[in-house]
This record gives structure tokens, sequence and C-alpha cells, in this order.
């Protein structure tokens, strides 16, 4: 099997023998993964990004977790193994971990879909690292120099585990503009990409990523339940999806039989894909797209009087700091009160957020509020958080969240 040799390293991570305050302690004990530098009371003085951490209970000297350590981040270790068992860091701990982590994906695998996130960070294991596959390709977006001296067994694991028969590996920003790996970001490190436009199926609907230029690894697979709950309840409809990105809900409304699906984003680059995307499928309704910000363009159609029988409103994190929580959840309201204008009579008025700092039940309590100034009857039809490939293992790591509301009058 040859990878690029970029993915080599000639770093030898070392041992690091940890001891934590109290409230660091307790984080581990409960499986917490994020250990912050205030919490460490004893380390190596000699401590290099990558290096295993095994954090011990202060008072027993017993093994409570293993971790890599992270020299840049105020989040110093990030834990890859409570220890309740004990773990040897080396390919078969990898290779078991994407196991587990690919028997959690195997019923959404059984449906029409050959698309699916198979790391998901924390959740399963790999702080800091993201798996995703389209088809046959396998995207792995890095977002910590810690996996640089493990990268190869990884994706050895990853590529036995998938069967993909083509890697990307993406960088983080921050990954980007370091100079302690000879990674580029899009670089292929195994097989060949026939053409940086991967096409993939989601439930049936047919799609595709850029998975050397797009966002992230080239799509947003988070949403993917939602979409097809969508798609089956426009039949005959018209929709308005707004930050429609690269038509996610907007394909499948139109792949199965909505009558008028208008999609609207800031970028006319996503209106391009949402087309494309489009037409990858059999569809009979009319397309229509909608360029520029979507608080003044919502207004706008409101103005003119107009109204969809289905409208989704999916915006990207409003709070990706603490400081910007209260900004956020005034934007949430507007962007439902701003919906419930556009929705029709007896329409249906769907409602996300991605921003993980606005808790989910902060996020629906927003919404009713919003509502219920309203003077139409409504009920709330479902609430829904993430797909079966996100799976969530700590608080932190749970940030989707989306109402559906029927409108009765």
């Amino acid at each position: 099997m040859h990878f690029s040799k970029n993915i080599k390293t000639n770093y030898s991570p070392k041992r690091l023998a940890v001891k934590l305050n109290a409230k660091g302690e307790q984080f581990v004990v409960k499986g917490h993964p994020w250990i912050f530098s205030n919490s460490i009371v004893k380390i190596n003085k000699d401590a290099t990004t990558g290096d295993l951490a095994i954090v011990f209970s202060k008072n027993k000297n017993k093994v409570i977790g293993l971790g890599l350590y992270d020299a840049d981040s105020p989040i110093r270790i990030k834990i890859i193994h409570n220890a309740e068992t004990k773990a040897a860091i080396n390919t078969e701990f990898f290779l078991k971990k994407i196991q587990y982590a690919f028997t959690i994906r195997k019923e959404l695998l059984q449906t029409n879909t050959d698309s699916y996130r198979l790391l998901f960070g924390e959740n399963d294991g790999f702080p800091g690292l993201i798996a995703d596959v389209y088809n046959s390709v396998l995207v792995v977006k890095l977002y910590s120099e810690i996996w640089l001296p493990y990268l190869e067994p990884i994706l050895n694991s990853l590529k036995e585990v998938s069967k993909a028969k083509t890697i990307v590996i993406r960088l983080s920003r921050g990954l980007q503009n370091s100079s302690n790996h000879k990674l580029r970001d899009g670089e292929v490190v195994y097989g060949i990409l026939e053409d940086e436009v991967v096409g993939f199926i989601e439930h049936g609907v047919k799609f595709s990523a850029n998975v050397i230029k797009g966002h992230k690894t080239g799509y947003f697979l988070d949403h993917r339940d939602n979409r097809r709950r969508v798609g089956e309840l426009s039949e005959g409809k018209t929709v308005l999806d707004v930050f429609s990105y690269a038509g996610g809900f907007s394909v499948h409304a139109l792949a199965k039989g909505a009558d008028e699906v208008t999609s609207l984003d800031i970028s006319k680059q996503a209106l391009d894909l949402a087309r494309e995307n489009g037409k990858l499928n059999d569809y009979y309704g009319k397309h229509k797209t909608i360029s520029g910000d979507a608080f003044k363009e919502m207004k706008s159609l409101i103005e003119k009087g107009k109204t969809y029988d289905v409208v989704v409103i999916d915006p990207p994190s409003f709070a990706k700091q603490q400081s910007e929580i209260e900004l956020a959840k005034k934007k949430y309201a507007q962007l439902a009160d701003l919906g419930a204008k556009l929705t029709a009579k007896k329409g249906l008025l769907v409602l996300a957020s991605c921003s993980s700092r606005v808790l989910a039940q902060a996020f629906f309590d927003l919404n009713v509020q919003a509502l219920n100034s309203q003077s139409r009857l409504y009920e709330t039809m479902l609430k829904t958080k993430h797909d079966s490939d996100h799976p969530i293992s700590f608080s932190e790591g749970a940030y989707l969240k989306c109402g559906y509301y029927r409108f009765l009058e």
C-alpha cells in the first residue's frame, strides 16, 4: 500500500506522565475528552505536540486516561482512551476504534446512501480529526498536529475499513500555515482522483462534492436525515431554501416532486453548485435562485407578498465564540420571525442551528417565543438532532438541532 511520502514524520512520540487537579481529574473520569492547560498540575518539561500523555489519578497513581499532547492549544491534552481497560496505542488500537465506528454507521449504509462520516472527531475517539466518505473517496480533515506521528497507521485502517480507493487530506487553516509537516491542503495521499468533483448518493438522491476546494471535506453530511424528510414533505409544494449552500434541501425537494424550489444564498458559486446538483436528478419542478444576504432578501420577499408551502432556514454557525451567543440568539429569533411571515397558510417552517454554544433547549425556546408572537396557530411537529453517523459522546460534541413547525391556518 503506497501512501504519499509527505504523510511520514521523523518524530517519534514520547510518553508523558501527567497529573491533574481535582476538577480536571473528575472530567477525565466522567469520560470528557478535553484537558485544559489550567487543569495540569504535573507534566514532563520536554512535552511536544503528538506525545502520548498518560494521565494518572492524584492519589492512587492509577492510569485514568490516555491522550495526545497539543502544545499549541488551550485544550492541552486530547483524550483518546478512557482507562477502564488497558490499551497500547498502536496500529491495532486505531483499527479497532475505526471498526467500531463503522459498525455504528452500518444501518445508514443499508439505505441507498454511499456518503457518510466515518470518524466524527472526539465523539469517535479521534479529537481534531474528521473522516468523510464520498462513494469511493475518503476525505480526512485534520484540525490538530497531534495526529501527524500516527497518520500512516490511521490512514491504513481507514482505507481497510471503508474500502476507499482514494484518500484526500484536508487541513485546517492552522495546519496549512504550519511548517511542522510537508502535507498540502487537498493533497491526494493515496490512489488517483480522476476529478475533484465526486458524485455520491444520499437516500437515493444524487449529489456531488468538491473534495479539494469545497467547505470542510466538500459537503455537509450532518443534515442528511432532515434533507430526506423535507424532500418527502415537499411533493407538489413550493419551497424556499434559505442559506442553501450546495442545495441539500433544495435538491431533495426537487427530486421528490416539488413544483417550485427557490435556493437563497449569498454565494453565487454555491448557487451554481445547487443548480448542478439539481440537474444530477430527474425533476419537473422549477429551480429558482436568489443571490444575496439572507436577512435582506427575506425582507424583500415579504414586501413582495411572497409565501411558500415549505420554508427551510439552515444558517451557518452564528456563535463561534462565547461572546457571540447573545447576538446569535437575536439572529435566530429574527430568522424564525421572517420565516413565519414567508410560510403560506397551513405551511411548514423548518428552523435549524449548528451553533454548539446555543444549546438545543435555548434554540427551541427562541423559536417558540418568536412563533407565539405571530397571530397564527401552529404546532411543533418534530425536533431532530444529529444523524446516526454523527454520534455524540459528550455534551459539547452536540451542535445540530432542527425544529419542524406546521401552521394550522
